[in-house]
């Protein structure tokens, strides 16, 4: 899948990207927190894409909890946990808390929505779709690729039909049919992470997909990357 840089943001150094979506115009991140960079906080915020400021909003408490993906259906929005196996509610304008939700995959990883489910991912090759208001798994569907199984599925964004997936520690995209689970095309961001390593030797993983609908253009970062790409 052939793509073209066609500008690009700062974003904060400080940011170890969970997941990064558009809502109201505003590109939302959420952040996770090692516990070998003690600095690193487990949030929710919005990114200015012209500053690179990270305004945030949400900050849970990261002794208990690692922040993973979040998704918005109708307004509200959802934010897994690592291995916690619990997830949080919030409006998606206020970010006022509206409660938790749990769940039985041993890992939080990505999320996305579209018009009918919550979808998550957990590392392995399976995505599992949740019912929006019961937040109970409604359905799995296992990713392959020319049938090979797809791991390490993380971040994930619904955009035009389709579902595109970051592949952790690689730095391709995957574009996902999700009728029937394969993969259709990959994007090679070989090398937009190199560029990035050679600049910023401490950045992480390619790690975050945006999708603007007000442009129709993708964005994408990384854990600790100092640039947003458009």
């Amino acid at each position: 899948l052939t793509y073209t840089v066609t500008n690009t943001y700062p974003h904060d150094t400080e940011l170890f990207t969970e997941g990064l979506l558009f809502h109201q115009g505003k590109l939302l991140e959420s952040t996770g927190s090692p516990e070998t960079q003690p600095s690193l906080k487990s949030m929710i915020g919005v990114s200015d894409l012209k500053t690179g400021k990270f305004t945030k909003k949400i900050e849970i408490d990261k002794s208990k909890y690692f922040g993973e993906g979040i998704a918005v259906f109708k307004n509200t929005l959802y934010q897994l946990t690592y291995t916690t196996q619990k997830g949080f509610i919030y409006d998606a304008t206020s970010f006022k808390a509206k409660g938790t939700f749990t769940y039985t995959n041993k890992e939080g990883w990505g999320m996305t929505s579209d018009s009918n489910h919550l979808i998550m991912t957990d590392g392995t090759n399976q995505l599992t779709y949740l019912h929006p208001e019961t937040l109970q798994p409604v359905k799995t569907l296992a990713i392959n690729d020319e049938g090979f199984t797809v791991q390490n599925l993380n971040e994930i964004e619904f955009i035009n039909g389709f579902l595109y997936a970051n592949i952790w520690t690689t730095n391709y995209i995957v574009k996902i049919d999700p009728s029937t689970g394969n993969v259709v095309a990959k994007m090679d961001l070989n090398p937009i992470a190199n560029e990035i390593r050679t600049k910023s030797p401490q950045a992480d993983v390619l790690n975050g997909i945006a999708f603007n609908p007000e442009n129709n253009k993708m964005y994408i970062t990384g854990k600790l990357w100092p640039t947003i790409y458009e």
